[in-house]
């Protein structure tokens, strides 16, 4: 299984940016899908933004325009702007190879004046 170490997060203003990034390890293959997923307090966990090896890209409608994935090998960013309080979760790195899904740790987005 690939495992995923995640950076960046943490607390910001309304209206500010964060940049969280993920790298995969543990495997000589490129992964086929990488993406970011979060979760808030009592909420289900949700899609956020994935990318293909292609370079295809999928955004939740809620950060259209205000979030970026971008990737590099089995490196995968997420650069998100004009941040606002309902984006606070946990978010989740998340990674797919030969059908076989897998998971970071999670890292705490919080977003609060």
């Amino acid at each position: 299984q690939v495992q995923l170490v995640e950076s960046g997060g943490g607390l910001v203003q309304p209206g500010g940016s964060l940049r969280l990034s993920c790298a995969a390890s543990r495997t000589i293959f490129s992964v086929d899908v990488m993406g970011w997923y979060r979760q808030a307090p009592g909420k289900e966990r949700e899609l956020v933004a994935t990318v293909t090896t292609g370079g295809l890209t999928n955004y939740a409608d809620s950060v259209k325009g205000r979030f970026t994935i971008s990737r590099d090998k089995n490196t995968v960013d997420l650069q998100m702007d004009n941040l606002k309080p309902e984006d606070t979760a946990v978010y989740y790195c998340y990674a797919v190879l030969r059908l076989t899904s897998s998971w970071g740790q999670g890292i705490q987005v919080a977003v609060s004046s």
